[in-house]
């Protein structure tokens, strides 16, 4: 609790107006009964650390005001006893607490963080008797910035919440690799590792994602059967009762060996991972760790001759971008996109745009590292066919590809690593260093039974 206080009282400190922020409510799906699992507003946890649906708290001054209507006694029936507003409002350490009857006294002035959903927003639209839209302005741009710079910089809490994230997830990937050789599909794999999840009462951070089909960035389903050659492209992270993500991924052959053109896009991979991670440290520019990624792959794929050319021209037609078409990470926190509710306020420095050169346009953190931010660090090989068509269509493009070379490495569909990594003072630690990476690592890790 105390470091919840502590984060109210930063606050106080650097926002001049008095605070709302809506936990939410709950989603239904069909019909009204039948709601999604709840999950509250991360601005309302990070505050709080309370997954109560429903409610509103007020910050001022460093101090927090309860807002909730008791559950009526019929609802005992559905869903067992439930907590009183005076406890949860002694839970909180709140000064006061209310029904959302009260609220009406506490708006004038007030700034807050507009809801995803838009019943929600609608909700502190009507409470606060003005829209409340993206893109903020005035006294709600200022609450979110104050709350950007708070969440940016992870505190014990935060870390330790991050730290048991990863643990639960490394443990969830091991499960899932112990399962790949006797498993006949993708399904039964996903269902090894999102069992670990589920036994130790934490949630999924995202939709998982485990497939063999892995050129598709977001495959949210897994339907295919597992093959010998085939690789399996693993991105699945855990997220904490009280909503702190971890985001890891691994790609691992199903037969336990990588075949020869495998283990090269690997290597490739993997060192462009590695050099972008060892530059980590505070004042250097996310950035600048892309381009690094994004040189190491370059020059990998040249030594490999499925890019031809000069290697500076390479790198000025950022061509290496047909194959590795996306960021090289993000924030991590409360979200596995921290703060993107926020659009791009909290990734991208004041002053900064998106880059509309392939590639960078998808980069999700223009910011300069600090001490205690956390970051993925994810690049990624995948043959997509809209990119490769589109690439073979220009002449511009398709003269830096060499097209038969690439044919040899058909058995390559797609592949990524990824790491979550704390910016310490002096540099840089690898939080899901405990999970196989290297070669020898991954292949005998998931061939032992």
């Amino acid at each position: 609790m105390n470091d919840l206080l502590a984060r109210r009282r930063g606050l106080a400190k650097t926002c001049s107006h008095p605070v709302l922020l809506w936990a939410g409510s709950r989603v239904s799906r069909n019909f009204a009964a039948n709601t999604y699992p709840f999950r509250a507003s991360s601005h309302f946890l990070y505050f709080t650390g309370l997954n109560l649906a429903e409610a509103v708290i007020y910050l001022e001054a460093g101090n927090l005001i309860l807002f909730w209507d008791e559950l009526p006694e019929s609802a005992a029936l559905w869903h067992g006893d439930s907590p009183t507003r005076a406890q949860l409002a002694d839970q909180l350490q709140a000064q006061a607490s209310y029904p959302h009857s009260e609220l009406f006294r506490f708006t004038a002035n007030a700034a807050t963080i507009p809801l995803v959903n838009l019943g929600d927003r609608l909700d502190q639209a009507t409470c606060l008797n003005h829209p409340v839209e993206f893109p903020l302005s005035g006294r709600d741009l200022e609450l979110a910035e104050a709350i950007i710079q708070l969440r940016l910089i992870h505190d014990s809490l935060a870390l330790t919440e991050i730290s048991q994230a990863i643990e639960l997830t490394i443990r969830a990937h091991q499960a899932g690799m112990k399962a790949t050789p006797t498993a006949k599909t993708e399904a039964k794999v996903r269902a090894w590792m999102e069992q670990v999840v589920a036994v130790n009462q934490f949630n999924l951070a995202y939709i998982s994602i485990v497939t063999t089909q892995g050129q598709v960035l977001h495959q949210e389903f897994s339907p295919h059967p597992l093959r010998p050659g085939d690789l399996l492209l693993v991105d699945l992270g855990a997220e904490t009762p009280a909503g702190w993500a971890a985001d890891i991924t691994r790609t691992w052959p199903v037969s336990g060996k990588f075949s020869g053109t495998q283990r090269a896009i690997y290597e490739v991979v993997l060192a462009a991972q590695t050099q972008a991670i060892a530059a980590i440290k505070p004042g250097v520019e996310f950035w600048d760790i892309h381009g690094i990624a994004l040189r190491v792959m370059t020059e990998g794929l040249l030594a490999l001759g499925i890019l031809q050319g000069d290697l500076s021209d390479l790198l000025a037609g950022d061509v290496a971008t047909v194959f590795f078409p996306h960021g090289i990470g993000h924030l991590l926190g409360l979200d596995v996109h921290d703060m993107e509710d926020l659009g791009d306020l909290a990734g991208y420095a004041p002053g900064r745009t998106r880059s509309p050169k392939p590639g960078w346009q998808y980069l999700r953190l223009h910011r300069p590292l600090q001490e205690n931010m956390v970051v993925t660090v994810e690049p990624g090989f995948y043959q997509i066919p809209q990119l490769l068509e589109k690439a073979r269509l220009d002449p511009g493009l398709g003269q830096w590809i060499n097209w038969a070379v690439l044919g040899q490495f058909a058995d390559v569909k797609g592949m990524r690593i990824e790491d979550d990594v704390l910016v310490t003072a002096t540099g840089f630690q690898v939080l899901s260093q405990a999970l196989p990476r290297d070669l020898p690592d991954l292949e005998a890790f998931v061939s032992e039974q």
